[in-house]
């Protein structure tokens, strides 16, 4: 019997928060998601544990098949995310693939053995405690270009330079290196992971958006 046809459109998993869902269910496409439950055998035979199996099989189920439009930095993210075979390092213990990159890059995305969302690159670099966090943060961006009267782009000793003394942190977006801030019209992307990940401290980079009126600041 054939495969069931795939719907395009993707429902959103469940925990995140209504500005998120909509950018999943309005911006997002769904593709065919791999099956890797088929590797599970040989995966373990090479050495994978099995728990590591099946926290692949998890974020699988959850997100796998989800491509959405690309970040503002990073060269926008994974373009589909999509799990694979877990690996081990010393340094950090047992992770997986969180899906391709959309172009050549010094680093791949990975799922940390916390679950945290992050760049594998000179080292491990986590951006996110989640991949809902990245997630919510690219919902975020979104939204913020789309109702900010100002962009502005800081890069290098000038993101540290930020006043963010008057902000609060974005909690939804369960920043680690990375971080949202909000303050009483405006927005603050700062984007910590490749100066961090590459130790390439001219990568530093922010983006203010700016004039927003109290609903935009939220925006569910």
């Amino acid at each position: 019997m054939a495969d069931e046809p795939v719907s395009p459109i993707p429902v959103a998993p469940a925990g995140l928060s209504r500005r998120a869902q909509r950018f999943i269910e309005t911006d997002g496409i769904r593709v065919r998601r791999r099956d890797i439950r088929r590797h599970r055998e040989a995966w373990i035979a090479q050495g994978v544990p099995a728990t590591e199996v099946e926290r692949a099989v998890a974020f699988q189920d959850r997100w796998g098949g989800l491509a959405l439009p690309p970040a503002p930095f990073y060269e926008g993210g994974p373009r589909v995310l999509d799990a694979d075979c877990p690996k081990e390092t010393p340094a950090r213990g047992w992770s997986h693939p969180a899906g391709d990159c959309r172009v050549s890059m010094a680093y791949r995305f990975m799922i940390g053995p916390d679950g945290t969302f992050g760049i594998d690159a000179y080292r491990w670099t986590p951006l996110h405690a989640s991949v809902g966090g990245w997630v919510e943060s690219l919902a975020l961006a979104a939204h913020a270009r789309r109702w900010a009267t100002t962009v502005t782009r800081v890069t290098r000793q000038a993101v540290d330079a930020l006043d963010l003394g008057a902000f609060e942190p974005v909690p939804e977006v369960q920043g680690v290196t990375d971080s949202w801030w909000r303050g009483k019209d405006s927005l603050i992307a700062v984007y910590r992971g490749e100066a961090v990940g590459l130790d390439a401290p001219q990568c530093l980079e922010a983006h203010v958006y700016g004039g927003l009126d109290p609903w935009a600041l939220r925006g569910g």
